[in-house]
């Protein structure tokens, strides 16, 4: 039975397990390209996907670094003593799955007021692009946000393909932020704040006519505020 098919409350736990296997790469193979054609199919297990891969950059980010601001450490550890985290944050399981909590309740707890003017996100690959990698700063300007996006590892796309960047708040709002063909000295413009749309991700689109997102993710990161 596929898990489209499946009642969502007795279908919960799978999920969750099955998505997160698939987005660290531990799903077995036979079981992943099944799994891999529901998600092209159904928008909802994309978006849920989305969140399980989000979750392993988060990780990963904070495995990368030693220690975090004083303010951030303190707050982390007061929401992780409350008795649930918002259900719409779905989160792998085990030592990864404690991780990436810790880290987007405390960017949750930083809110609006937290404003630079610059960010960074570093940027992972996806199951569908596992070989591509990069970075984006993004600067506050009059005219809104700029971010300025450097890829590897994405082959370029033309003839009606190309890539589209999108800024997604914690509910799992998109943004268009900009198209692009190849990922190297990329400009792109953001009118929302980075503080409400923490996210960054990029996708592979074709020129259908549809303006909506495809889904198909290549590369995705969070961002964070430069001190």
């Amino acid at each position: 039975m596929s898990l489209k098919r499946r009642g969502r409350r007795d279908a919960g736990d799978q999920n969750v397990a099955e998505l997160a296997a698939l987005a660290d790469g531990s799903l077995t193979p036979d079981r992943r390209a099944e799994l891999q054609a529901e998600v092209d199919g159904s928008p909802e297990l994309a978006d849920r996907l989305a969140e399980q891969q989000y979750a392993v950059v988060l990780a990963r980010s904070a495995a990368a670094e030693t220690s975090a601001p004083d303010r951030l450490r303190v707050r982390v550890d007061a929401q992780r003593h409350r008795s649930s985290v918002r259900r719409r944050v779905v989160l792998a399981v085990g030592a990864t799955a404690a991780v990436a909590a810790a880290i987007v309740v405390a960017v949750n707890a930083l809110g609006p007021g937290a404003d630079s003017g610059r960010f960074h996100a570093a940027l992972g690959p996806t199951p569908l692009a596992p070989a591509a990698a990069g970075e984006a700063n993004l600067v506050k300007t009059s005219s809104g946000w700029r971010i300025e996006l450097d890829a590897k590892g994405l082959p370029r796309l033309d003839r009606g393909r190309f890539y589209e960047a999108w800024l997604r708040s914690p509910a799992g709002e998109l943004v268009p932020v900009g198209t692009f063909n190849e990922g190297s000295n990329v400009t792109l413009w953001a009118g929302v704040p980075p503080t409400a749309y923490p996210m960054l991700t990029v996708t592979r689109e074709r020129a259908d006519g549809d303006q909506a997102s495809s889904g198909e993710r290549v590369l995705v990161g969070q961002i964070t505020e430069r001190r």
